[in-house]
């Protein structure tokens, strides 16, 4: 799935607001910046991701036994 078929299910969202926007006026400190948030909310999704596979594989293993 490409990023404009993803974002056609959720015109709104913030994130296909953010990907669209035009980052010509932007200076090379904001750009740096934008990247370093960018950088701390992959590191928070990706340990939202990691808790999320821990719970399931908690409860995979508890409904096994």
């Amino acid at each position: 799935m490409d990023l404009d078929e993803l974002f056609a299910k959720r015109p709104g969202e913030p994130l296909a607001m953010l990907v669209k926007e035009d980052l010509d006026p932007l200076s090379i400190e904001e750009l740096t910046l934008r990247i370093e948030a960018l950088k701390l909310e992959i590191a928070r999704a990706e340990a939202r991701i990691a808790a999320a596979t821990s719970h399931r594989t908690s409860a995979e293993a508890l409904f096994k036994r």
